[in-house]
């Protein structure tokens, strides 16, 4: 028999705890539960929230690729509550972009990888994409090359140093998406990462990484002393 959350000590319920203790002591179950506000007549918000969580393997990565018509599947889960739980999660990924962006720069291949992350990272098909960097690494922007098929197919290197040339880029660092999670680099992958260098040096730019990257984390091929 369902108990209504009203029904709870006051300091179990989510958005008493959320008050009184702050977001970091509520579980995911208990902030999807905030964001739905209430169940359906056989669940209470949170019951509700577990199982969605449950059906997607207890990981927000793969909830967050879960569309809107998709959460409307669940009993008591209409279009406002799945468009806010999407918009939430899109929030979360957008997060690790603009704390690279008020930093300005990238330092490091864990840099780049947090301003990539929300175009690539957790997307079911491949993408190849470059960011354009100044003489201090200071960032111009990142520009989607290709998408879908091989590595080698959708990297054109054409693409890549026309907007190189474009925005007087003097370094950059390509990246593209592993879908399977596994980020070692293919033959394919070292092949091309070799080939955009060599033109790189031709162009006296510098190709300051090549990331392989996926919601589990990534390759950095210059940190691998690949480059």
């Amino acid at each position: 028999m369902k108990t209504s959350i009203s029904q709870w000590a006051e300091n179990d319920r989510p958005r008493e705890k959320m008050i009184s203790k702050g977001c970091a002591y509520l579980s995911d179950a208990e902030l999807i539960a905030i964001l739905i506000s209430s169940g359906n007549r056989e669940e209470s918000a949170v019951d509700l929230a577990k199982r969605i969580l449950a059906d997607n393997n207890n990981s927000l990565v793969e909830l967050s690729q879960i569309d809107i018509k998709r959460f409307m599947q669940y009993k008591g889960i209409g279009e406002a509550k799945a468009v806010t739980i999407a918009a939430a999660l899109e929030l979360g990924r957008r997060r690790r972009e603009s704390e690279i962006l008020e930093q300005k720069k990238i330092t490091s291949s864990r840099d780049a990888y947090q301003f990539i992350y929300p175009n690539i990272a957790e997307i079911p098909h491949e993408e190849f994409w470059v960011i354009l960097l100044k003489n201090n690494k200071q960032i111009i922007g990142k520009w989607q090359i290709g998408v879908g098929g091989f590595t080698s197919t959708i990297a054109d290197p054409k693409k890549i140093f026309s907007q190189i040339l474009l925005h007087n880029a003097t370094g950059f660092i390509i990246c593209h998406n592993h879908p399977s999670g596994n980020v070692t680099p293919s033959a394919s992958d070292i092949k091309l990462t070799k080939d955009i260098q060599l033109v790189a040096q031709a162009l006296k730019v510098d190709l300051v990484d090549h990331l392989i990257v996926s919601y589990k984390g990534y390759y950095s091929f210059i940190d691998e002393g690949d480059l």
